[in-house]
């Protein structure tokens, strides 16, 4: 007795796993930019928080002689604090005309597109600058409430 064999055999699957097998790499590619987001973000911080102190150390003596001819704590933060976020404010201009370029190429790839509002630009760079003031804050707040006495005694 023969068998029948069918040229195609019939093989089931379900829509859901389907379309979860055509965005498998969309996911992997998310993960892999969370991560080195998050080890870019921690990598910048940590020299954001070097070159805030060296520049602090180096306007030690600024720094009193504006504490002992009266300027307030939160003054000097903010001349301090100042440098930096204008340091911000241009990375930010330089990052959102190839961040939208960048975005805009790979949503091409999508059947279904979204628009790329400018809010997400400004909320990036509104975060970008906050976590900018955490990581300067410490050596900022550091200067502001040190004795002057004791880096203008060596004058």
């Amino acid at each position: 007795m023969e068998e029948l064999r069918c040229k195609d055999d019939f093989r089931f699957s379900f829509l859901d796993q389907n379309i979860a097998t055509l965005y498998k790499s969309e996911q992997t590619e998310q993960t892999l930019f969370t991560i080195f987001s998050l080890l870019a973000i921690v990598i910048a911080c940590i020299g954001l928080f070097g070159l805030a102190s060296y520049s602090t150390l180096q306007r030690t003596k600024e720094i009193s002689i504006r504490k002992v001819l009266g300027a307030m704590p939160r003054n000097i933060i903010m001349i301090l604090s100042k440098d930096f976020l204008i340091l911000v404010v241009i990375a930010s201009l330089i990052a959102f005309p190839i961040a939208w370029w960048a975005m805009y190429k790979w949503l091409q790839n999508f059947s279904y597109r979204v628009d790329i509002s400018w809010w997400i630009f400004l909320s990036a760079g509104l975060i970008a600058a906050m976590i900018a003031m955490l990581t300067i804050s410490y050596q900022a707040i550091k200067a502001a409430i040190a004795n002057p006495v004791n880096s203008l005694k060596t004058e």
